[in-house]
């Protein structure tokens, strides 16, 4: 069993940075492939970036290639999304996941979600 809680959202002006961090319980954390999904209002929750269980691995959906890094501390057991040069349509719940064996959609955990909102 897997906990995760992200930390880290809040309310940012267009061109503005954030990060998002994820906490996750348990001694297992490295065992995870990890990832950020976001959902904004009225639209279906899409895939974000995901890291593989060493880290030396990322993929991330096109919208935010450039501008987002994913990356993880398996000694801290926390997972990590910067953003950078926000955008109004990076608005959304951004929520992160974990599966032993791949992210998506589908992932056996997770958190809550935390709010990041980009004003114009």
């Amino acid at each position: 069993q897997v906990q995760l809680v992200e930390s880290g959202g809040g309310l940012v002006q267009a061109g503005g940075s954030l990060r998002l961090s994820c906490a996750a319980s348990g001694r297992t954390f490295s065992r995870y492939y990890m990832g950020w999904f976001r959902q904004a209002p009225g639209k279906e929750r899409e895939f974000v970036a995901r890291i593989s269980r060493s880290g030396d691995g990322t993929a991330y959906v096109d919208s935010v290639k450039g501008r987002f890094t994913i990356s993880r501390d398996n000694a801290k057991n926390t997972v990590y999304l910067q953003m950078n040069s926000l955008k109004p349509e990076d608005t959304a719940v951004y929520y992160c996941a974990a599966d032993s064996q791949a992210v998506n959609r589908y992932a056996d955990y997770w958190g809550q979600g935390t709010q990041v909102t980009v004003s114009s």
